[in-house]
């Protein structure tokens, strides 16, 4: 019975590591908002208007979130500093070479994100697209629209999201030192034991940490890790939307470019679109831009089709361009 005392820890180390991840599971699932009042987070965009979405006492619409707030739900901190970088490439206002560097053309910013962005370009307005990802995604600009959503029940606040992180790899702990300890109890000599019967009780709570993970894999944060259940629902609108659900478009092509996106004016697709690019003072000439932009916001990289552009903004290492346009 020598086997018990590494089934003792075996099965203490399961329990207190899914008790764990199901109490991070249920407060990252419930954020508290500040005020009830509130139905939306604040504007976040170049107009920097602080207003609420709506007062309407409900969710939302898609078509009221800002593509930066979009950006954010889907993707986090960098899904909206590659938004920004994007928005200035298409405006010419910034280069982005597919060596992985970005060099400035216009230094004027014309809100905070595109400020915080430019904050993390070097003195001679040349740095690499993954240093100004990661300094930018840390900026205060960025912190802002994080807690403007997670205030409005739409984004999970960075305590919950940190600690869901932190329970899922004590679990993962749990579950290798499950099997190191059922392991050494099976190979250990112990006369007139029965080895499966031994493995069989490690097993059980083996069964236990797995079967955690896979909840909180399929279940806590379906579509985005960032997203409360509140936001999430906003982005699965958005994505069902892309994927034709107004009926507009059959293609890649026609997805960012249906009426819903460029003007048809019936759909929230159309809001998400404009919401941007209005506000930078685009014309109605830049709707292939505002689509792209929304793409962007909603799906990630993935919806550039240009290969140059998207290894730009992946911020593939390389050499320094030759010569920098002023």
């Amino acid at each position: 019975m020598f086997w018990v005392l590494f089934l003792l820890p075996a099965w203490a180390g399961a329990l207190f590591s899914c008790g764990r991840l199901v109490a991070a599971a249920t407060a990252a699932a419930g954020p508290e908002r500040s005020d009830p009042e509130r139905s939306g987070p604040e504007r976040s965009g170049p107009e920097g208007s602080g207003a609420p979405l709506s007062g309407r006492g409900e969710l939302p619409d898609a078509g009221e979130l800002s593509l930066y707030e979009a950006a954010y739900l889907a993707g986090g901190p960098q899904r909206v500093v590659v938004l920004t970088l994007l928005s200035m490439q298409r405006q010419g206002r910034l280069l982005l070479a597919r060596s992985g560097w970005a060099t400035v053309v216009d230094p004027v910013a014309r809100d905070e994100l595109e400020r915080c962005v430019l904050g993390a370009f070097g003195p001679d307005g040349q740095s690499p697209v993954a240093q100004i990802r990661s300094a930018a995604a840390a900026g205060t600009a960025v912190r802002d629209l994080a807690h403007r959503l997670a205030r409005a029940g739409l984004a999970v606040p960075e305590r919950e999201r940190l600690g869901m992180d932190e329970a899922v790899r004590g679990v993962k702990a749990a579950s290798a030192l499950i099997a190191v300890l059922g392991a050494a109890a099976v190979l250990l000599p112990q006369a007139g034991e029965d080895r499966t019967l031994i493995g069989w009780w490690f097993a059980l709570p083996l069964v236990l940490t797995l079967s955690c993970l896979g909840v909180a894999r399929f279940e806590s944060h379906p579509y985005s890790p960032w997203a409360s259940p509140a936001g999430q629902q906003l982005l699965v609108r958005l994505d069902d939307e892309w994927r034709g659900g107004d009926g507009d478009g059959d293609g890649d092509g026609d997805r960012y470019r249906g009426r819903d996106a460029v003007g048809g004016g019936r759909g929230r697709v159309r809001g998400l679109a404009l919401g941007l690019g209005l506000g930078l003072g685009w014309g109605l000439g830049d709707a292939d831009d505002r689509a792209l932009l929304a793409a962007v916001a909603v799906r990630g990289l993935a919806a550039v089709k240009d290969p140059d552009l998207r290894a730009a903004l992946c911020g593939e290492r390389g050499s320094v361009p030759a010569q920098r346009r002023l």
